[in-house]
């Protein structure tokens, strides 16, 4: 875990990914529906939590698959307007996700999928930010993730700090600091 304290990381690291065991495991039957058994078979595909599948990954008792997020269906629809792709109903996650499952996968184009995804979509939910009407913001949110969320909530208040600063908010603030004088030294 990155930042121990950071809900978004956790439930980040929530996410399922798609694994596969290498070795039988007893007391994990639950990871198992298929089986009534409390154990689980080697080659037994199961989709584990991300933070459970990369601990079992560093103890090599699991292979880690790319998650259905990241398929060649939504890399080709990134590739061909990543503005309009609902990244959200794919994974709330997605960039977090994907800089996290990267180096597991051994998939050395998952990186440059979340550049060129989060490049455009940078540009596109500023843009958003600063000309939408209050009616559309809905549905325009429902197509973010979380960070992206994020992005569009601080550039709307950063136009509405400008605003008001605009129509004869205050120009200057005097520090605080300024205001106090030291006691001389005797």
């Amino acid at each position: 875990m990155a930042q121990y304290y950071d809900i978004d990381d956790i439930l980040a690291e929530e996410e399922l990914v798609p694994a596969i065991f290498k070795e039988a495991a007893n007391g994990v039957g639950l990871f198992d529906s298929s089986d009534d058994t409390n154990k689980v078979e080697p080659g037994s595909k199961v989709e584990l939590p991300f933070w459970l599948a990369s601990e079992l990954h560093l103890r090599q008792a699991v292979s880690i698959n790319v998650p259905p997020c990241f398929n060649k269906k939504t890399r080709d629809e990134i590739g061909a307007d990543a503005a309009h792709v609902d990244l959200r109903g794919r994974c709330t996650y997605f960039y977090e996700l994907g800089c996290k499952i990267a180096p597991l996968v051994g998939d050395k184009t998952i990186g440059s999928v979340l550049l060129c995804a989060f490049r455009t979509r940078y540009k596109e939910v500023l843009i958003k930010a600063h000309t939408v009407a209050v009616t559309v913001a809905p549905k325009f949110l429902t197509l973010l993730t979380k960070e992206e969320t994020k992005l569009y909530v601080a550039a709307q208040s950063s136009i509405a700090a400008f605003k008001k600063w605009r129509m004869g908010g205050p120009r200057f603030q005097k520090a605080s600091v300024l205001g106090r004088k030291r006691k001389p030294i005797e």
